[in-house]
């Protein structure tokens, strides 16, 4: 029996390059024939995406402060049991979390949480012996992590390379495996929200043999994954285990909406349905399901081609007049509403079943943690039903007539409460990104919810 090894790539901040030192890593591990299973700390979607592409298999999201520790532990035990290597992304830098001091949410925390060494990549350019004071520091910042290795990148050639190895052997007890030489052709393009996704083409075939090449030059893989810790075993708590499917769930999938966590995927599988695909830019037509979820995205890059398809405007209203249940989140509601103006101040109409426009312009940042305290029956779930999410845009919505009923009770981790998750007929549109784990409830609820318009 395959025992596989975990290791935690963390970054001293964020932009320090962990999205491309794990891409190149489970490439060049992929070389060797081992499995790798991917995962992501925190609430991101587009890392994971990055992840799936690579690996061949989901990558899922470890959160400490929306799912907490058994989850946590769960999660990486199912997923990587038959893999060779887990490999574990970090969020911002290793100890930043919810707010400046506490490790909710922390790379680190989830590092201790699954007893696995951490990976530092650090971002060089203009350092060399401090660095080691750098390394230094984070080691001893909280002794019950366990620094294993550092990743030194940008390093301006060999030589500083060498200089920056040196310093750190010199002072700290994490083992120096690699410096990777500055190469603007390796950084990952990024827009408003984040990286380029999966879906858009970045990875292409070609990248990905150069960001394995990278690290298969200046890495010693094989003394990283010497530093790997076994993976625990699983406690079977959150399994989802599969049901007969009793209902078709239609999931918004193309270039505009793609950000799902893979396990609210699961969770419905789990639940009992069967997921049909459908692109709201392509399809002019509906899929034969018994309910909907589109999740986020970036509705807002697609807006002319998604106004130009009406027909499918026309399908989606009628599938809501019948009393099918639709959940929309972020990019989903954005999509369901009147209309979007740009960020050129160009309108552009949309499916129409939420009265108010969003608009990306003044650009607004929401971003954070959020609780959601249901208010009323929904289709995700009845009143008094909680459960946990994120917020990350950049638009606001027009006030939303007093008509339309808000189920949600939304509790922001800064602090202000506000009504939200509109609820028109069993149509629930809502900003948050709710993790199913936080509440494996919801799923079961929405597949219910499906199956009685059946």
């Amino acid at each position: 029996m395959r025992v596989p090894r975990v290791l935690v790539i963390a970054g001293v901040s964020s932009g320090v390059g962990k999205t491309t030192v794990t891409l190149g890593l489970v490439e060049a591990l992929r070389r060797r024939g081992l499995a790798v299973q991917a995962f992501k700390v925190g609430p991101d979607f587009i890392d994971p995406g990055l992840h799936a592409l690579v690996t061949g298999r989901p990558s899922y999201n470890l959160d400490g402060w929306m799912c907490g520790r058994d989850h946590a532990l769960d999660t990486v035990a199912r997923h990587a049991s038959d893999a060779d290597v887990a490999l574990v992304e970090g969020v911002m830098g290793c100890f930043d979390g919810i707010d400046g001091t506490s490790e909710d949410g922390s790379t680190a925390q989830v590092a201790k949480w699954l007893g696995a060494p951490v990976v530092l990549v650090i971002d060089a350019r203009s350092q060399s012996r401090s660095a080691g004071a750098v390394v230094l520091g984070f080691e001893r910042f909280d002794p019950d992590l366990r620094v294993a290795a550092v990743i030194a990148n940008r390093v301006g050639g060999d030589l500083h390379g060498r200089w920056v190895r040196q310093a750190i052997a010199a002072s700290c007890r994490a083992v120096p495996v690699g410096a990777i030489a500055r190469d603007e052709a390796l950084t990952l393009p990024e827009r408003h929200l984040g990286l380029v996704t999966a879906a858009e083409g970045l990875l292409t075939p070609e990248l990905r043999q150069r960001l394995g090449d990278v690290i298969e030059r200046s890495v010693d893989v094989d003394r990283l994954l010497a530093l790997g810790a076994p993976v625990h075993t699983a406690t079977g708590s959150s399994a989802a285990r599969s049901a007969p499917p009793r209902v078709r769930i239609g999931v918004a999938h193309d270039t505009a909406f793609q950000f799902y966590y893979a396990e609210n995927l699961d969770l419905l599988r789990a639940a009992g349905a069967e997921l049909v695909c459908w692109s709201p830019l392509a399809d002019r037509e509906l899929p034969d399901v018994d309910g909907l979820y589109i999740g986020g995205g970036y509705p807002e890059l697609h807006a002319a081609r998604l106004a130009a398809n009406a027909d499918l405007h026309t399908a989606l209203r009628r599938f809501a007049e019948a009393g099918k249940p639709i959940y929309a989140e972020c990019g989903g509601l954005m999509y369901l509403a009147e209309a979007i103006e740009d960020l050129d101040g160009v309108t552009h109409r949309m499916v129409g079943l939420l009265p108010a426009t969003v608009r990306m312009r003044p650009r607004r940042l929401t971003l954070g943690y959020t609780s959601v305290l249901l208010t009323g029956d929904a289709p995700i779930g009845g009143a008094g039903t909680t459960a946990r999410g994120h917020e990350f845009h950049y638009s606001s919505l027009d006030p939303v007539p007093d008509s339309v009923s808000r189920v949600y009770q939304v509790s922001q981790r800064r602090g202000g409460e506000r009504a939200e998750g509109y609820l028109i007929g069993r149509t629930l549109m809502s900003y948050v990104h709710l993790h199913f784990g936080s509440n494996p409830d919801l799923a079961r609820s929405f597949v219910r919810a499906c199956g009685e318009r059946r």
